[in-house]
């Protein structure tokens, strides 16, 4: 299985004399998100930033998971909301990364499924431990359920 995205940066100098980041990603479903770097590296603040997609990736992946362990142990999911977030710092190399990225999931089971903290726990370690992102990343990741 292979995944693909088509990046496309055309020249735009700005009024300072720097170079736009803003660019075009399309999506192997077609799906085009306009993209920049982020505020403080020059770019736009109305576009996604690759560090924004990055933490967008986990999150996802880390609910797709979840999910597909819960429906696997028949526990009916009503909605899951993540307010996630990333930090950027540096390495001890000093080079800058996305050094660690929180996950804050509140999930809701549908009524009548009771659901207590410690089994609630035990799927979000399972969905990391299963996550494809969490599997392709060395950033610390931490989930606060």
């Amino acid at each position: 299985m292979s995944f693909h995205t088509y990046i496309q940066w055309n020249k735009q100098i700005k009024e300072d004399g720097e170079f736009s980041r803003d660019h075009t990603i399309t999506y192997g479903s077609g799906q085009k998100v306009s993209a920049s770097s982020a505020p403080e590296y020059k770019g736009s603040d109305s576009f996604v930033n690759p560090e924004e997609s990055l933490l967008a990736a986990l999150s996802s992946c880390h609910m797709l998971t979840f999910l597909a362990i819960a429906h696997l142990k028949r526990l009916p999911v009503e909605s899951y909301e993540d307010n996630a977030s990333a930090t950027l710092g540096k390495l001890d190399t000093g080079k800058l990364a996305v050094t660690e990225m929180t996950l804050s999931p509140k999930i809701k089971f549908v009524e009548g499924v009771e659901m207590d903290e410690e089994t609630i726990k035990k799927i979000h370690d399972k969905a990391h431990i299963n996550c494809f992102i969490a599997n392709s990343i060395n950033t610390k990741v931490t989930i606060k359920p």
